[in-house]
């Protein structure tokens, strides 16, 4: 199954209904301007696009653009010699090693996947490691760095502790950080060698210890997601089904986006995309149906790409499903 990171949005209109689609972005210009000269070797503008923008979340998107254009790591390393004590460079160039290593690895199950490629997505890796402590020792506040780091410790084994340690140095800087615990979910899940309860208990705590209207609510809903992904087919729609479940998605929803305080902003298109996947799995068509209204027929790829490789197409599925 391809799996697809970027995410997105447009929108057309089909018998007075929005017709979904995904895109590479988010709807914001500046992703494209700075992944359009990222691929033109541009790094005037690209720094320009990135300093402009707050560390953090605000910034974590454009970022992560660069990092998957490809050919930026044809230039990048010269930028970084040309400046030894500038961060920026660094952190871009290792978010650029960080995808180029997943390229090298792919997306297949590691049974599959050569002994040449694992030690190439390695060595890419332990590259955006030396960058990124290099950012993070010359810009102490940046999140970005751990967040890198986070990405880079799964992919290297680094173990638990140290796991929770780069979780903790981005959390510091930014308690509320949704990239940071999107990731550290995945480093406890039990693919990656966590377990289903330390899953859940870490979802649910970071999302209700936050206060009201966080993005950090869909940490739950993308819990039981990976959850059900793990369990046998027969059962799957029983667990989602179940009153636990759905009692748990609607406690993570009242404190998140149905929350007074939420706002728009950052990732709240994913946020919304993961609970109307839930919630449809869960056949709570109501909540669903809030969800499917609020993204306006706006797509992201993340949770979709888990029912199809066109994360489109299973959102429509869906979409109609929760209109019965």
């Amino acid at each position: 199954m391809a799996v697809l990171r970027d995410w997105g949005l447009t929108l057309g209109k089909w018998a007075g209904r929005p017709i979904a689609r995904v895109q590479r972005d988010s709807g914001d210009p500046d992703v494209e301007r700075v992944r359009k000269a990222a691929a033109a070797a541009d790094w005037p503008t690209v720094r320009d696009v990135l300093e402009a923008r707050p560390e953090s979340e605000d910034r974590t998107e454009l970022v992560r653009a660069v990092g998957d254009t490809a050919g930026v790591e044809r230039w990048i390393s010269g930028i970084i010699e040309a400046e030894p004590d500038a961060p920026l460079p660094r952190l871009v160039g290792g978010f650029r090693y960080i995808s180029w290593g997943w390229e090298a690895r792919t997306r297949a199950m590691a049974s599959q996947v050569s002994r040449a490629q694992f030690e190439l997505f390695h060595s890419r890796l332990r590259t955006a490691e030396q960058w990124l402590y290099e950012s993070a020792e010359r810009e102490p506040l940046w999140t970005s760095p751990w967040l890198g780091l986070q990405m880079t410790g799964r992919g290297l084994q680094v173990g638990p502790a140290v796991a929770r340690r780069r979780f903790e140095a981005a959390v510091r800087r930014d308690p509320y950080h949704l990239g940071a615990h999107q990731q550290h979910v995945q480093q406890v899940c039990d693919k990656w060698g966590g377990s289903h309860e330390e899953m859940h208990a870490f979802a649910r705590e970071s999302a209700l210890r936050a206060p009201g209207g966080t993005l950090l609510g869909q940490l739950v809903a993308t819990a039981h997601i990976e959850h059900w992904i793990d369990h046998d087919p027969g059962s799957r729609g029983a667990y989602m089904r179940s009153a636990a479940t759905t009692a748990s998605l609607r406690e993570a929803a009242d404190h998140s986006y149905r929350h007074p305080d939420f706002v728009r902003s950052g990732g709240w298109l994913e946020v919304v995309n993961t609970f109307a996947m839930a919630f449809s799995l869960a056949s709570d068509h109501v909540g669903a149906r809030e969800c499917f209204e609020a993204s306006e027929g706006r797509v992201t790829a993340s949770p979709w790409h888990y029912l199809d490789d066109d994360p489109a197409a299973a959102y429509r599925e869906q979409r109609r499903s929760a209109r019965r």
